[in-house]
């Protein structure tokens, strides 16, 4: 999504009536400007066929400046796009720029080849890596049953990353390992994501990680801890028009193997 918001702030500064106001000439924009482009688009929102009835009600035809101000300057944050609030921000943004909601605009974006080349697909592979890290906890949680084709959408079958996955997960669910859940006690977090390098068929994403697992032996009282924050490299791969994970560094893949192997 970071690449569609960028993608709005660009449309909203290339709109003709911003061009021919005092914004145009303004750059950057500060506070006072703000206040001139909310009063600019609840103008053009009150005229809009889409924000008539019902829907008028439900998103309004105004967008305070401060709003405004936030949104042009402050960098993504992965988990807004999941407030309400601020989606129904977008829409009247975009239905400012002569677009239904941001649905259509979003779909108009990912029909663009240049938009859908130089910003979609770098920024998908984004969130390859999240739905990876969720899809990994719950790989855990069906421990000791081996299920590796929870990644098939995720991660290439025949990579050297799932077969890494493989060699150190059949131990561990031979070992009897079961995943504890209960009041939260195993959970993880994505503490930061960026793009480190982009090529034409390869991507690759660094994060920093931190992730707090409880595992327990099967029938006895036997518990092993991973508690770590490492940073993590993914390699995103293009095979037959296809982005998935080839491969990943991780500094402490395999780390239980070698606690169960120490012990006495």
């Amino acid at each position: 999504m970071k690449s569609i918001y960028n993608l709005i702030k660009e449309e909203v500064r290339g709109h003709s009536i911003v061009k021919n106001s005092i914004l145009a000439d303004s750059n950057p924009w500060k506070r006072s400007h703000y206040v001139i482009l909310a009063e600019v688009i609840k103008e053009e929102l009150a005229q809009k066929e889409e924000l008539q009835n019902e829907k008028k009600f439900e998103l309004g035809t105004s967008i305070s400046h401060i709003t405004l101000q936030r949104f042009f300057e402050s960098d993504y944050d992965y988990k807004t796009h999941n407030d309400l609030r601020f989606l129904k921000t977008l829409d009247k943004i975009c239905i400012f720029l002569g677009f239904k909601d941001l649905n259509s605009f979003v779909k108009k974006a990912k029909g663009d080849k240049v938009y859908n080349e130089s910003w979609l697909e770098k920024d998908f592979a984004k969130d390859i890596v999240y739905k990876y890290c969720k899809k990994n906890f719950e790989f855990f949680k069906l421990f000791p049953e081996l299920r590796l084709n929870v990644f098939e959408d995720l991660i290439f079958p025949e990579s050297p990353f799932i077969e890494r996955i493989r060699s150190y997960s059949s131990q561990l669910c031979d070992n009897g390992l079961k995943l504890f859940t209960n009041n939260n006690r195993s959970n993880f977090e994505i503490f930061d994501i960026e793009i480190v390098s982009e090529q034409d068929e390869m991507i690759v994403v660094k994060t920093q990680e931190f992730w707090n697992l409880v595992f327990v032996v099967e029938n006895t009282d036997e518990e092993y801890i991973i508690n770590e924050l490492d940073a993590q490299i993914y390699f995103i791969k293009k095979i037959d028009n296809t982005w998935k994970i080839w491969d990943n560094y991780n500094p402490n893949s395999g780390l239980l193997n070698n606690l169960i192997q120490k012990k006495p």
